[in-house]
């Protein structure tokens, strides 16, 4: 019995066997750059995204969503009813500690809590109808970062890597900075069945400061750079035989282009997290100088240098052992200590931004995986709220200063805009220039996408 290479090379004197050689040949070398740009499906609004993620679940009603209704009921009975499924026992209706102010032209409201951001605000879009399916923090997080809070999936930067590629050979072309390694862990910024290629790396975890926050074995104390290379090109050389023998074999392609990349990483990567050669200005400005900020502030500021270097998503993690923003007790004093942390920073960074012309082709997005109920939990804390949430673009083509959608008057639920955490993703691919109906990949016998079979873009946050 002959083989199906056997049987082209030997029937039609061959020429089945030469055109097969000829395209496996041109996926070779394909192959060589998986991650080299490509063009979006039609004009992109933004090149290339940050996802400021606030871990635990920040509070809507007490941030970017005031509800004075809340206010003059607080101590009441909520006049509604509450889902069948909640977290765990709601108490009365609890209003708002902290006082908002109108910012900027557009007049937006924001809550004492980001007095530096809210010089923003006229820079920012206010989503203020997100809703999702899950009210545990596991389930949440993977909705938000993958779009299925049941199954492994593709993560969302993981998808855009394998749609645009990345900008930057000599770095990964998606980054997360110091992430959770809870409630989901690695499958959060995972590339589940797409190319190993669209993988994300870690810079450190959340347990760890900024300071020590490095890509793991980025450093080979064993052999030198000369030597490391010349492994390469052999490996690299036995592979092309490989290929031409036996075709192409995803995985491990994808491992020898990870050793490539890492190989150019170790010049790279240090470079970029050494931040001696920013100035006092630039680090006062992301509060490197204040022990409060300084952690928070050198995230965003290795989050811009990475932008600008080229890489296509970037994710900083707000977040620490303790679930950094649950506060389903103390909600006073836990929201006052991580606002405080992350305030200034995010707006330094949007000073920074814009500055350097960044902003206009770089979506800057900021939320949680859910926000909290306007209903108490115990006497001083909110529990988790999936039914309606604030979360806030920037740049990227969205209108600045605009609010869009509406909860209810207590802020229980999204009724007005209602943008499902599908429809957010399906407008965060249509801002990069993508499809999400056409981003697909096929894989056990179906076609697969971030948004599953549902995602409506919310054309009307558009400049």
């Amino acid at each position: 019995m002959q083989s199906r290479r056997q049987l082209l090379r030997n029937s039609a004197i061959g020429f089945g066997h030469l055109a097969f050689s000829a395209m496996l040949g041109q996926e070779a070398l394909a192959a060589e750059n998986p991650l080299a740009p490509k063009g979006p499906h039609f004009p992109a609004r933004a090149k290339r995204i940050v996802f400021l993620f606030m871990k635990g679940g920040p509070s809507h009603v007490d941030t970017f969503d005031p509800k004075p209704q809340l206010d003059r009921d607080h101590g009441k009975p909520p006049p509604f009813d509450l889902p069948d499924v909640t977290f765990a026992k709601q108490g009365n209706l609890l209003k708002s500690p902290w006082k908002f102010k109108r910012y900027g032209e557009s007049g937006l409201p924001v809550s004492e809590l980001f007095p530096n951001v809210a010089r923003h605000v006229d820079d920012l879009c206010v989503l203020r109808s997100v809703h999702g399916t899950n009210p545990a923090h596991g389930g949440a997080l993977l909705k938000l970062h993958t779009g299925s809070d049941q199954f492994v999936r593709p993560s969302m930067g993981s998808w855009l890597v394998y749609g645009l590629g990345t900008e930057n050979e000599n770095l990964p072309a998606f980054v997360t900075i110091c992430p959770t390694l809870a409630h989901g862990g690695v499958n959060n910024w995972g590339t589940a069945f797409l190319p190993a290629h669209c993988q994300g790396t870690p810079i450190g975890n959340a347990s760890l400061p900024a300071t020590a926050a490095k890509v793991k074995h980025i450093r080979n104390d064993r052999i030198a750079p000369d030597l490391q290379r010349r492994q390469l090109d052999l490996i690299a050389s036995m592979n092309r035989e490989h290929l031409a023998m036996a075709g192409r074999d995803q995985a491990l392609e994808g491992r020898l282009n990870s050793f490539e990349l890492a190989y150019r990483m170790q010049t790279a990567m240090p470079a970029i997290q050494d931040l001696a050669s920013e100035s006092a200005a630039t680090q006062r400005l992301y509060g490197i100088d204040d022990p409060v900020t300084e952690d928070f502030g050198r995230q965003c500021l290795m989050a811009r240098r990475f932008l600008e270097q080229g890489v296509r998503f970037v994710q900083v993690t707000h977040s620490d052992s303790v679930v950094q923003w649950d506060q389903h007790s103390g909600l006073y004093q836990g929201h006052t200590k991580n606002a405080a942390e992350v305030d200034r920073p995010i707006a330094g960074f949007l000073q920074d931004l814009k500055a350097r012309g960044l902003l206009e082709d770089t979506l800057v997005l900021w939320g949680g995986e859910f926000g909290r109920t306007p209903t108490a939990q115990g006497s001083n804390g909110r529990d988790h709220n999936p039914h309606g949430f604030t979360m806030w673009m920037a740049g990227g083509g969205v209108k600045g200063g605009y609010a869009y959608g509406a909860t209810d008057d207590y802020g229980y639920y999204a009724v007005e805009n209602k943008m499902h955490v599908h429809d957010l993703h399906a407008t965060i691919l249509h801002l990069m220039g993508l499809d999400h109906e056409r981003l697909t990949y096929r894989y056990a016998g179906r076609d697969f996408r971030l948004t599953d079979v549902e995602g409506v873009v919310a054309k009307d946050i558009f400049a």
